[in-house]
């Protein structure tokens, strides 16, 4: 096995082909630290979705690799994400809301022919309200979707992309090429 600057070829492949997706205009990307005690090798890169010049979605993805393997992932790497978005009040409160965002990641895998197995996660669903001298909105909504799978091969690259879509998805933003209407107050709509 070829050894790239300390990491495993396949890792090394795997990082590479996270590296060579360009996501949407909307998403923009950013390689972060890794978390160091969860798998000899990992990586990890940030994102931020803008809507009309507002950040309304963020999300952490940590690709993990232990060349061992590991049984509860059933593979030799593993991603792993977070996925927080703003909600209309109204929203936070569907009881369908948590199935619906189990299925924008599910979906998102399956689009963009990503093969995985193992997958697992949760979606929370955070409703706020400030009370006295607080400022900020009276009431706030949150989305946060926690989940990890373990990919079947070591081409990535449909990995992340499926993980732009669950962003996008849970920003609500459009599908590519699609234009909202402009809501009443001169915002767009949200999807």
């Amino acid at each position: 096995m070829a050894d790239f600057g300390g990491l495993p070829e396949s890792f090394s492949r795997a990082i590479a082909g996270l590296r060579g997706v360009r996501p949407r205009a909307e998403i923009s990307l950013e390689e972060v630290a890794a978390p160091q005690r969860l798998a000899p090798f990992s990586f990890a890169m940030s994102a931020a979705v803008h809507r009309c010049d507002d950040e309304v979605a963020t999300g952490r993805l940590v690709l993990l690799h232990d060349p061992d393997g590991q049984d509860a992932w059933n593979g030799t790497l593993r991603v792993v994400t977070y996925v927080a978005a703003e909600l209309e009040p109204e929203m936070a409160g569907d009881p369908m809301l948590a199935a619906v965002g189990w299925s924008w990641l599910i979906d998102a895998l399956d689009l963009n022919r990503a093969r995985y197995t193992a997958a697992g996660g949760t979606v929370t669903q955070i409703c706020s309200t400030r009370f006295g001298d607080l400022a900020g909105p009276p009431d706030t909504a949150d989305v946060e979707l926690r989940a990890s799978w373990t990919p079947l091969d070591e081409q990535l690259g449909p990995h992340l992309s499926a993980w732009c879509t669950l962003l996008a998805s849970t920003a609500g933003l459009p599908p590519p090429g699609v234009t909202l209407l402009a809501a009443n107050d001169g915002r767009p709509a949200r999807a």
